[in-house]
């Protein structure tokens, strides 16, 4: 056998044992030997170049590159489901789907809804070619190269026996399939030990992990994290079978991995034994699952119930409730975020609940512990709001130790030791020390970063961290000071510490309305930083204005007022901004993002539907630039709505009862010239 048949036998050997151990959880060789076999195809795949192939096995290690993910389009839209949490919703939508198929009999496939971060795959002549995630439904990133590193999703589709009568259907030369990329919670709970010893932000919940995960611009962190995915839909021109269930069960012996709760039932009372099984049996499950998705298994019946505005009429999802436990609450901490606003943080005896060890839950703020009269030693009741965040909903005050004592909140920053102020109509109370008190340093550096202020993609809160413990940042100017030998380390990341230090070049043509808002004064939003920078046009006037002449502007407040009076009065503030200036960031607003007209002054414009000329985000920055205000939900104060292709019925409906006038694209464009 020569080498490039010795590649060929590897690579189809290897794909087998990835999908016995990853899919079918049954390993034939053990790790060393499945080693030793990748190390020899990596070694002759750089042998013969040639050979080079994204669907190898060596590709699902990943890539330390950093690689901008382009949109595309979804060639069928991703539409999201109806959600429901009671079993009467789901009745109502038994009877609706056979009203609508006028009585015809129907069957329903019972699935689990896990939670993670939908994907559409799509495959041609066996063979993966891209990976795209939800997006917006219609767009949505590229991700190939990392989901290429996930072993649970097939590269290369397993070939039918084309001489066997009841062998597996053939796949179509090109298909789409959806499903769910996840973290497990062995992974997930490993992760965040790590990330905890590390000092590190820790994951919420395996959702966001997996998330951030996937959007990681390197594939090789990907590889890394051990993603896993449950497919759970299949589109195409030539589908094997015309039910939705049989279909899953044919693409499950092509090599991918199709849920095993998995149920095709009749009746509305087998509907609700299966949601009432998988209720209590999903906390036995290797990765988070927050309800159960049920659809009419017919594609011909789903085809003639076809779709609402948001959502398949065939389908619905039921959430299942939030779990409860009752354990004790031993101390009361507090974390400083990056607006200086103290969060209580209630530590408790570990306890299991909803798949993952709870020993923290938010407390809000000073308000929410007296509206519980919290003590210390109470047994608390505590939920995951959505299955993700712990929060304490209760106290078992029958449980109360006789010597237990009333949590008081703080007077003094925990990080800095400053007085703590309240601010009137504000919960929270506030470190004012917003130069001096780390978190807030840190905080205020990550958010300047961040993409909707500077969008310095190159770095991140760990680096930042970093930089901070190493004294080469302590405040957002620093950062214009940094140069590659400083962040090389031992020499060996050359190419990351350039990106880095382009990455904040490229910051300073970033518009001024975005300059403000990566200032990070108290209380001043990405809208609230629009409106400033548009009406005074420069920093210079921003930094000058009077209380009142902050007042005038529509949507800026007392409250907000005075924070951007007190920031620019500031020394080390205007220190800073100095700096800025003279590093080239962009100090007043470009001909480009002036407004070019007050044709839709005082109007408020809600934008509905697809459209031809511009996206919605343009056309938001169109209405601004006019003197518009957008606006997210039609009320009596809404002036028009700017409708394009597939408005949704029920904004029509009510633009209608409230006599909005509707306003076409083309006209909305003639109104402006």
């Amino acid at each position: 056998m020569d080498e490039i048949q010795r590649i060929e036998q590897l690579r189809k050997e290897l794909h087998e044992h990835n999908y016995r151990y990853y899919v079918l959880n049954q390993p034939t060789i053990g790790d060393q030997e499945f080693d030793f076999m990748m190390h020899e195809l990596q070694d002759l795949e750089a042998k013969h170049p040639e050979m080079d192939d994204p669907n190898s096995p060596t590709q699902r290690v990943g890539s330390d590159l950093n690689a901008e993910f382009k949109q595309v389009a979804h060639k069928y839209p991703m539409l999201s489901l109806a959600n429901t949490y009671n079993e009467q919703d789901v009745a109502d939508w038994y009877e609706s789907v056979k009203k609508g198929l006028a009585g015809e009999d129907f069957e329903v496939c019972c699935e689990m809804k896990y939670d993670g971060l939908s994907i559409s795959l799509t495959y041609v002549d066996g063979r993966l070619t891209q990976a795209v995630t939800r997006g917006d439904g219609v767009h949505g990133d590229d991700v190939t190269a990392n989901v290429r590193t996930i072993r649970a999703i097939p590269l290369v589709l397993t070939s039918p026996a084309s001489n066997d009568l009841f062998a597996t259907p053939a796949y179509p030369r090109e298909f789409e399939i959806r499903g769910e990329i996840l973290m497990p919670w062995a992974v997930f709970e490993k992760l965040n030990k790590e990330r905890e010893a590390a000092e590190e932000p820790l994951f919420a919940n395996p959702r966001n992990a997996a998330s951030g995960t996937l959007k990681s611009q390197k594939s090789s962190l990907v590889a890394s994290r051990q993603l896993d995915a449950y497919l759970y839909y299949l589109l195409g021109e030539e589908l094997p079978a015309e039910g939705h269930y049989e279909n899953l069960e044919v693409a499950r012996q092509w090599g991918f991995k199709i849920s095993e709760g998995m149920k095709k039932v009749k009746t509305l009372q087998e509907i609700y034994d299966f949601i009432n099984y998988w209720d209590k049996a999903r906390k036995n499950l290797p990765v988070a699952t927050d309800g159960i998705v049920l659809k009419v298994n017919s594609l011909r019946q789903q085809r003639a119930l076809g779709f609402t505005a948001k959502s398949p009429r065939w389908a619905i999802a039921y959430k299942f409730k939030a779990e409860r436990v009752c354990t004790r609450l031993n101390e009361v901490t507090y974390q400083v975020g990056r607006t200086g606003a103290v969060t209580p943080v209630a530590n408790m005896d570990p306890v299991q609940l909803a798949g993952t060890t709870v020993k923290r839950a938010t407390l809000n703020n000073e308000d929410f512990i007296r509206s519980f009269d919290l003590h210390i030693g109470d047994y608390v009741y505590v939920e995951k709001g959505g299955e993700i965040i712990p929060k304490i909903v209760g106290v078992d005050i029958e449980q109360r130790p006789i010597i237990a004592m009333p949590v008081t909140f703080i007077k003094r920053c925990p990080e800095c030791g400053t007085p703590l102020v309240r601010y009137e109509g504000e919960a929270a109370w506030y470190c004012p020390n917003d130069t001096g008190c780390p978190p807030q340093i840190k905080g205020r550096i990550e958010h300047f970063i961040a993409r909707k202020a500077m969008n310095i993609d190159s770095l991140g809160p760990e680096t930042i961290d970093d930089y901070y413990r190493q004294g080469l940042i302590k405040n957002i100017a620093d950062l214009y000071d940094i140069d590659v030998q400083q962040i090389n380390g031992d020499g060996s990341r050359t190419k990351s510490a350039q990106r880095i230090v382009n990455g904040i070049a490229a910051s300073k043509e970033v518009p001024f309305e975005r300059v403000v808002f990566a200032l990070g004064i108290r209380f001043v939003g990405e809208t609230s930083a629009k409106l400033l920078a548009r009406h005074f046009k420069n920093i210079d006037a921003l930094m000058n204005a009077s209380l009142e002449e902050l007042q005038e502007i529509e949507g800026i407040g007392e409250v907000m007022a005075k924070s951007i009076i007190t920031y620019f009065h500031d020394e080390k503030n205007l220190e800073i901004i100095r700096r800025l200036r003279e590093y080239g960031l962009q100090m007043e607003i470009s001909t480009q993002d002036a407004q070019l007209s007050t044709k839709l002054e005082g109007q408020s414009i809600v934008i509905s539907g697809v459209f031809a000329h511009h996206s919605r985000d343009e056309y938001k920055a169109i209405i601004e630039q006019n003197g518009g205000k957008n606006v997210g939900s039609i009320s009596s104060k809404t002036s028009f709505i700017l409708a394009g292709e597939n408005m949704g019925p029920s904004k029509l409906q009510k633009a209608e009862k409230l006599g909005i006038k509707i306003v076409s694209e083309d006209e909305f464009l003639e109104m402006l010239d």
